[in-house]
């Protein structure tokens, strides 16, 4: 893991943890969960919300504004909205990709879950995403909750990552395989 990426790691597994330890005692890990979802569709829909979260452009006070505009119209609770508030005024709000994993995992933990990040090349169906649920299941002995995400580059098949195990059936890899041994053979 690169050192940005670590320091990252750092500061949201701290945030991660109060902000979950907080939900937990208040009975609203189900809020909190919906609240990961909405800042998760955030990062992946809004161009300038993630501008918004790394661009050292902004200063703590516009960020801290930005935020507290934004949370309400989101429809995030005032947990999830006050230590996004916090972050913004700490210059921490980089690392809220970070978070929402690190909340994804304490929240799935706590219900007896593991969270698997699968990669695929195509959208899958419901019921592909039920087969490979159950599938997952089977080895991990818990229930397993998909999170998805696409990438063409694949070209074809799942990368699958189930904790420390990752399960690569993708065709790029294959290619890139074969390339390797093509020119070693060369």
């Amino acid at each position: 893991m690169s050192e940005p990426a670590s320091i990252s790691s750092g500061i949201a597994a701290r945030y991660a943890t109060a902000l979950f330890e907080i939900a937990k005692e208040a009975n609203a890990l189900a809020a909190l969960e919906a609240d990961i979802d909405m800042v998760e569709a955030a990062l992946a829909e809004s161009a300038d919300f993630r501008d918004l979260i790394s661009s050292p452009v902004y200063s703590r006070e516009a960020q801290s504004a930005a935020v507290a505009a934004l949370a309400p119209k989101m429809g995030l609770g005032e947990m999830t909205a006050n230590t996004m508030r916090l972050m913004a005024s700490k210059r921490r709000l980089f690392a809220l990709p970070q978070l929402v994993v690190q909340l994804r995992d304490l929240i799935a933990r706590e219900k007896g879950e593991v969270s698997a990040e699968v990669v695929s090349a195509k959208p899958l169906s419901d019921a592909q995403k039920a087969r490979l649920a159950e599938a997952l299941k089977a080895n991990a002995g818990k229930d397993v909750k998909i999170n998805v995400s696409v990438d063409e580059g694949l070209i074809g098949g799942l990368v699958v990552k189930l904790g420390s195990k990752m399960i690569d059936t993708s065709v790029r890899t294959r290619l890139n395989a074969l390339q390797n041994t093509m020119k070693e053979v060369g």
